[in-house]
């Protein structure tokens, strides 16, 4: 019989794998917040302060298990100054990678976002896969893109 999980012809059961976290490079927490909470509509599942950096944890209530976690540029301990600066300057540029989120309407929210003074960056279009999407900057320069399926 064939099937679609590549661990079946190894006769071991498929991972229970689910994303719980993704994380973004902010560099103002506070307009962060402002943007996925009250623009967005995302709630506030954490802001913890460690060693003068903060992490916000922000999420859908209609996702509970699913967290963006808004964190400094180049948190990591570890990296090198010149590493530091380089990742600041990604962010500035907006060149960093960012999240695609669904919608159940792309208009309204495209409205919403763009009556809040977000950088636009695409009006609500229809594409050729089967989705009408919109795209933006949150305030740090990280592209959101919202997409609802079409029937």
């Amino acid at each position: 019989m064939a099937t679609n999980d590549p661990h079946a012809a190894h006769g071991l059961p498929a991972p229970d794998v689910k994303l719980a976290q993704c994380f973004l490079a902010v560099d103002d927490h506070d307009k962060a917040l402002a943007f996925y909470r009250d623009v967005l509509g995302m709630e506030v599942r954490g802001d913890v302060g460690f060693e003068g950096m903060r992490w916000v944890t922000v999420g859908s209530p209609l996702q509970p298990d699913v967290e963006i976690v808004l964190e400094p540029p180049a948190a990591d301990p570890d990296i090198s100054p010149a590493d530091r600066e380089t990742i600041a300057a990604l962010l500035a540029k907006g060149v960093l990678r960012g999240v695609n989120f669904t919608t159940a309407d792309c208009d309204a929210l495209y409205s919403r976002v763009e009556a809040s003074g977000a950088d636009v960056l695409q009006a609500p279009t229809d594409q050729p896969y089967g989705v009408r999407d919109c795209a933006f900057r949150d305030p740090a320069g990280n592209m959101l893109r919202f997409m609802q399926r079409r029937d």
